[in-house]
């Protein structure tokens, strides 16, 4: 899963990053004006070590996520009410959600561009951001399909029409504010917006960045109304201190947690806000090579979730063995589970839920 971060300027953007990442990145080219920073990170699924410890694989490997920092906004290149660059926006396009970095922190040495700190009025400017981008985005759409429609044949016009209709339909939605992922639509609808990639479809979660004494705000304490805060995740957190632990060594870093009464790192928050923000479970498999945890949308049927593993998975499905995690680990092995039962055979649709450990049988 990949997560790009973005924010106003001094919102602490690259600090929420470095603090994610353990300050271990790569630089990205992704054209002039600068590189992105790319950092993956583990999402440790505490049931690999209990497997780990049932069938002493070879590797355990747990799933990751791929937080982006974006190159900084050239302001020769960006008009006085836009706060993100057309390259900017072209990058976060290919991102599968948005971290949206919200300064709640006090700190006169760091001017705030807007004049002063206010985390509801950034949170709105950020996510009508989003809102106005793809409303320049169909617009340019509209018009392409618009003349195509006049240039088309008549038999090609019955393909062309339907996607004009949606561009208009989420358009309106979009001038009233509502987002697309927001909107009533059909999955017919769906599919003919899904080549514009538009930054409103896709999952989002506000981070709150305070101060170290300072307790972070809430979506719904800052008035958001549920048409505007429907589907946000949301976390605080003090970006400037967990960047500090994060850079010391582990056992350094749990000394002074646990001395300064601190909960589990904020970081772990944040990666499970983006799971469940975007809808992830996992499914694990076992076994003497590997054992690990597999990050599909909640919902997917199994014939899907195999090809999570290999794509030729989905087309050579014949079925799915499945068991429970508490039931596989209370029998001790996949037999023991058999004979009691509790390992069930699936067909196609069977739908994957958290903690599913699964054998595809499949057809090669």
């Amino acid at each position: 899963m990949d997560i790009a971060i973005i924010g106003l300027p001094q919102s602490g953007k690259s600090t929420v990053f470095n603090a994610l990442t353990a300050g271990h990145s790569t630089s990205t080219g992704v054209g002039s004006g600068g590189s992105m920073q790319v950092g993956v990170v583990k999402v440790i699924d505490p049931r690999l070590a209990v497997l780990d410890g049932m069938y002493h694989p070879k590797k355990v490997i747990h799933a990751e996520i791929k937080f982006w920092d974006l190159p900084p906004v050239d302001r020769e290149a960006v008009s006085a009410n836009q706060l993100l660059s057309g390259r900017q926006r072209n990058i976060l396009q290919a991102a599968d959600a948005l971290l949206v970095v919200v300064r709640a922190f006090e700190d006169p040495a760091l001017l705030h561009p807007m004049g002063g700190v206010d985390p509801g009025r950034d949170a709105k400017a950020m996510l009508e951001e989003l809102v106005l981008a793809d409303m320049e985005a169909l617009e340019r759409a509209q018009g392409r399909l618009s003349d195509g429609v006049k240039k088309a044949k008549p038999a090609e016009r019955s393909a062309l029409v339907p996607q004009l209709d949606t561009v208009q339909k989420v358009q309106a939605g979009l001038e009233q504010g509502i987002p697309m992922k927001s909107q009533t639509l059909t999955p017919s609808e769906t599919a003919a917006l899904a080549d514009f990639q538009l930054l409103t479809s896709k999952p989002v979660v506000i981070v709150f960045n305070t101060g170290e004494s300072e307790r972070a705000p809430t979506l719904e304490g800052l008035g958001f109304s549920n048409e505007l805060s429907g589907g946000l995740g949301e976390v605080g957190l003090c970006a400037k201190l967990e960047e500090d632990l994060a850079m010391m060594e582990p056992g350094e870093a749990d000394e002074f947690r646990e001395a300064m009464a601190l909960d589990e790192p904020a970081v772990e928050r944040v990666k499970q806000v983006c799971y469940d923000t975007v809808g992830l479970v996992s499914f694990l498999t076992v076994g003497e090579d590997e054992v690990r945890a597999w990050p599909v949308p909640g919902g997917i049927v199994a014939q899907m979730a195999a090809g999570t593993i290999h794509t030729d998975f989905t087309r050579g499905f014949i079925r799915a063995e499945v068991i429970p995690y508490d039931d596989l680990v209370r029998c001790g092995s996949l037999a023991q589970g058999r004979k009691e039962g509790v390992l069930r055979s699936e067909g196609k649709t069977y739908q994957v839920k958290d903690g599913d450990v699964i054998n595809f049988l499949i057809n090669t």
